[in-house]
């Protein structure tokens, strides 16, 4: 232990702490913009700067550790003029047009020039110019990147797909897409962890929500929306809601005051996937000769677009099965139009999902099953949700609590965990454990493959089947280190589900944007409790998923559902590999 002195404070802390820490563990805030503890420790921005008695130089907090005997000064006038010089030259060159800013009320850089007292700028203001591809899911604007590198790390050390690298030198560096390339010419997974954990507007997920306000303002337009698992537990959090009032009946409520004629939840085509993904993987599993070890799940974009840029060879590998996205796109232009009368070619779609990846998906030429149009016409993520709301002037808290339509708004327990890491995989084993034997499982059975480690694995028993050795993961950096042990040989798996995210869903790349939080644990652990209060947790006791089977479908992997629920993965290529469509 070290003893020192913070703000007139004595403190006490291991050997190798760093000020920044030591100073928060005292309940004394620092100041930083480029900080990411463990990822990005580079002291860039040179916000956290601090005052040591006896050291001439200012010293940045976020990578000096704290020595025995230090008397150390946060908030010194020397202090607080350096930092105030620093956040000038920061903003000297950027684009402050906050009003027409997305990030605008939740930027790091302009909450900290409003803590700062900041009210003139005295040095000339030049953004950088940059080109802006605004059909790109992914959006970066050069003008308000602030060169804090966490894009970069975030993308090398955790996601570990390496797009964004440092170009050009002096006044001149910036950040970029890596190699001089256009974003859209890379394999980038549009995953969005650099989205979530940029500072600023610099880099932020394509906005839809005028599509989707010009479809509602369409009298020949019949809207319909659904809304995925996890963000029934963060769409609330840009409003500050206590979590019991930010119920799922009042996100329904509110997004029928936005005007949509139908307002649908995607647990319902979870359980649907559930059916389909669980029915192909017995299908292999029984007739292990004629197919390629293991199977992977499908619902992930992010993960496709991965495998299918870094891994080819391992493409076979995915299961058919569409996301329960896309075929909630496909059942809802067949058999729902059908059941209203509507003209399919005169329905709208949209989906809220907590990703980025899926508005790359829903562009997909293969996504066009049920009428020849898009299945999904557009994807708003969970931020978007919260714009629209605000846009209209709702006020959740206020309104009374709505259940969603039917039959494509029912969903079980095991739909709800798709939201989580682990979810996908446990909800297919409940349902294939059924398949197989006629009888459910404990729906605890499989909790093995539950919890935040980004690579489980377990071998579960299901009788008349034999032994399933499975895996979990999640983050891509981890994905990477699963696959390049699948190719050694090192480990070997019947069923892998794979999220892009770190955490799953849950801590999607469309998800509210918290400074400091990472909270993926704290709402996949809020979709596993939905799923132990659910009074059915099995995807094939879900009455409407039996319904549209029986009445439109006929049966899992039959010749209707392979047409509108399966996809061909191979129909389409990434950038890496030439002549791709533009998606």
């Amino acid at each position: 232990m070290v003893n020192a002195i913070i703000d007139g404070r004595s403190v006490s802390v291991q050997t190798g702490t760093t000020i920044l820490d030591a100073a928060q563990a005292a309940g004394i805030p620092i100041p930083h913009l480029c900080y990411l503890k463990g990822i990005n420790e580079i002291a860039a921005c040179r916000m956290c700067v601090v005052e040591i008695d006896g050291i001439e130089r200012l010293v940045t907090a976020c990578d000096n550790a704290v020595l025995e005997g230090m008397v150390i000064h946060t908030n010194s006038p020397r202090v607080r003029r350096a930092r105030r010089t620093n956040l000038r030259l920061l903003l000297s060159q950027h684009d402050t047009s906050c009003t027409t800013c997305i990030r605008s009320g939740n930027c790091e850089l302009q909450t900290l020039s409003q803590d700062l007292n900041i009210h003139y700028q005295p040095y000339a203001v030049k953004p950088e110019r940059s080109r802006i591809d605004l059909d790109a899911p992914l959006i970066r604007e050069a003008g308000k990147c602030i060169k804090c590198m966490r894009c970069v790390q975030i993308c090398d050390k955790v996601q570990n797909m390496h797009i964004w690298d440092v170009a050009g030198t002096g006044s001149r560096t910036t950040v970029d897409v890596s190699f001089n390339r256009l974003l859209k010419d890379t394999d980038c997974t549009y995953c969005g962890q650099c989205v979530t954990h940029c500072p600023t507007g610099a880099l932020t997920a394509r906005d839809d929500t005028n599509a989707v306000f010009d479809a509602l303002e369409d009298p020949n337009i019949t809207t319909v929306i659904q809304v995925a698992p996890a963000v029934r537990v963060a769409w609330a959090e840009s409003f500050g809601l206590d979590p019991a009032l930010a119920t799922t009946g009042r996100m329904v409520a509110a997004l029928r005051r936005i005007g949509f004629d139908y307002v649908f939840d995607t647990n319902f085509t979870a359980d649907l996937t559930i059916m389909e993904e669980g029915s192909e993987f017995l299908q292999r599993f029984t007739h292990k000769n004629q197919y390629r070890w293991p199977m992977f799940t499908s619902c992930c974009p992010g993960w496709v677009r991965f495998v299918k840029g870094q891994f080819p060879a391992w493409t076979e590998n995915l299961s058919t099965a569409k996301s329960p996205q896309q075929m909630f796109g496909a059942v809802a232009k067949s058999y729902f139009a059908q059941r209203k009368g509507i003209d399919p070619h005169k329905m709208f779609v949209v989906s809220v999902m907590p990703c980025i990846s899926k508005k790359s998906e829903c562009r997909l030429p293969t996504m066009r099953d049920a009428c020849g149009d898009p299945d999904v016409d557009a994807v708003l993520t969970t931020r978007e949700l919260a714009r629209l709301l605000r846009s209209e002037h709702i006020l959740p808290q206020d309104l009374p609590e709505e259940s969603f339509d039917s039959p494509l708004g029912s969903g079980t327990g095991a739909a709800v965990i798709f939201g989580a890491t682990g979810g996908v995989m446990d909800a297919a084993l409940r349902s294939a454990y059924f398949l197989v034997t006629g009888a459910n499982p404990d729906p605890d059975a499989f909790a093995q493959v539950r919890g935040n480690r980004p690579w489980k694995e377990a071998v579960f028993t299901i009788p008349g089947a034999g032994e399933v050795r499975v895996a979990v993961v999640s983050g891509l950096g981890s994905t990477r280190q699963l696959m390049e042990a699948l190719e050694k040989g090192q480990v070997s798996y019947d069923f892998v589900e794979v999220m892009a995210c770190p955490g799953g869903c849950a801590g999607g790349g469309g998800q509210p944007i918290h400074e400091g939080a990472e909270l993926a644990a704290e709402r996949g652990q809020r979709l596993w409790q939905l799923d132990a209060a659910s009074g059915i947790r099995f995807s094939h006791e879900n009455p409407e998923i039996q319904a549209l089977y029986r009445e439109f479908l006929g049966k899992p992997l039959g010749k209707a559902s392979h047409h509108l629920l399966h996809t061909d993965h191979l129909a389409w290529r990434m950038p890496s590999s030439g002549n791709s469509p533009e998606i």
